[in-house]
């Protein structure tokens, strides 16, 4: 009886002792879990720190450890969007900097693009200034009146074509037929010399400025008014404006600037030209029988005009300049703006109207304040020399060059061995 009880107690025993091994086995490989919740829950939440690298942001694209163990359904469904977000995150910045990177290269580009430009600019303006340097000291063996005489025995009625603007501290010498109506009223607007009628306020848009009123002698402050207005400080003034202020000039092939301001003037009715400069040259040269037209219109009317050939002999007739000197028009422009005297800081040239003007804008620092008139430019070209003097006797062309030498040499302009040949 005792033997009968003491196996069934090892038995109930054993049994015990073999469910508590199942239940261990169990919960070791998954089957349920003794822990509880809570705990579970930590243990994901805050892992223990290794010494391996830290977690990933959730922009990276290595995921938590703990985040793909998570056993509940809400956990990973909730995760998913912020993968793609992140990579979508990832993919726009990605973007982004390489748009910036992209304008960034753009803009130097422009940039160095711009400064190549200027230097290329500075370059050409010392060439065309040691240019002038080099004529002037006799390097080219060139002698012209006044080459070698200092500025102050220059007379004062030969200084009116250095226009004066105080405000900007520009020295503008203008040559006829080389731009200098837009340049005229590029200072006219820059001085706020002179009032709108329509606006009753000064022109802000140098294109609205009628050229007949751009031309009047009493809207420019020249050096040659500088005795009128100073007396004898003039010549000091004058000194002081040169050393300080910028200077410029523009020029143009001389010989294209005779053809072109033979048409202006001689081309089309012109009444001040046709009495003053036509008339005399049709008498002299024209071998016009009776009495000439007396108005321009008339003698347009009648076929009665100069031709270029009787122009060309009117200017190299010596007795021309004993009754008066050259006309600004076809005057040379050494005789004009002196620059052997007047050492300018900026030669410009029409053949480079575009780039050398606004250029010169910026080296005179008013750029942002007015731009160079777009205006229709002076369509007589280089290449229509040769049709021009076709007609012209080759001793006659080789004496013009002679008389204009100093203008091509001065300002580099080459020799037009087209025409001279």
């Amino acid at each position: 009886m005792g033997t009968c009880r003491g196996l069934r107690v090892a038995f109930l025993v054993g049994s015990l002792f073999m469910i508590l091994l199942i239940i261990v086995y169990w919960d070791d490989v998954g089957g349920f879990n003794l822990y509880p919740k809570h705990e579970l829950i930590h243990q994901i939440s805050c892992p223990e720190t290794t010494a391996g690298p830290p977690l990933l942001s959730s922009t990276s694209t290595a995921q938590p450890r703990s985040a793909l163990t998570l056993p509940t359904a809400a956990s990973s469904t909730t995760r998913v969007p912020e993968e793609d977000g992140g990579k979508d995150d990832i993919k726009e910045e990605g973007k982004e900097k390489q748009e910036q990177k992209q304008e960034e290269t753009k803009k130097e580009e422009e940039e160095e693009a711009l400064w190549s430009r200027t230097d290329a600019e500075d370059r050409k303006q010392e060439e065309r200034k040691q240019r002038i340097m080099d004529v002037c000291s006799g390097k080219d063996e060139v002698e012209f009146l006044g080459r070698s005489r200092a500025f102050d025995h220059i007379p004062n009625g030969e200084l009116d074509h250095l226009i004066v603007d105080d405000t900007h501290q520009i020295i503008y010498c203008y040559v006829p037929k080389v731009a200098c109506t837009n340049w005229k009223r590029v200072l006219v607007v820059l001085s706020q010399s002179l009032i709108s009628p329509s606006s009753g306020k000064p022109y802000t848009d140098p294109e609205a400025i009628p050229s007949e009123v751009v031309h009047n002698s009493t809207l420019h402050l020249t050096f040659a008014k500088f005795w009128r207005r100073y007396g004898s400080l003039s010549r000091h003034l004058m000194a002081l404006k040169l050393q300080h202020y910028t200077k410029f000039l523009f020029v143009r092939d001389p010989f294209v600037r005779l053809i072109s301001a033979f048409r202006n003037k001689f081309g089309r009715p012109n009444e001040d030209f046709y009495r003053q400069f036509g008339s005399v040259i049709l008498r002299r040269y024209g071998n016009v029988s009776g009495s000439l037209p007396e108005t321009a219109a008339e003698a347009f009317a009648a076929g009665i005009t100069p031709t270029f050939q009787q122009f060309i002999t009117y200017l190299l007739d010596p007795d021309t300049e004993k009754e008066s000197i050259y006309n600004e028009h076809w005057r040379q422009v050494y005789r004009l703006c002196h620059p052997c005297q007047v050492k300018y800081d900026f030669i410009g040239r029409l053949e480079s109207l575009e780039t050398d003007a606004e250029h010169l804008l910026k080296t005179l620092k008013v750029d942002h304040l007015i731009r160079f008139p777009s205006g229709a430019r002076n369509q007589t070209a280089v290449s229509w020399e040769r049709e021009w003097f076709s007609q012209i006797p080759i001793a006659m062309r080789r004496k013009l060059y002679k008389l204009y030498e100093p203008d091509f040499k001065l300002f580099g302009y080459p020799k037009p061995d087209s025409v001279l040949h």
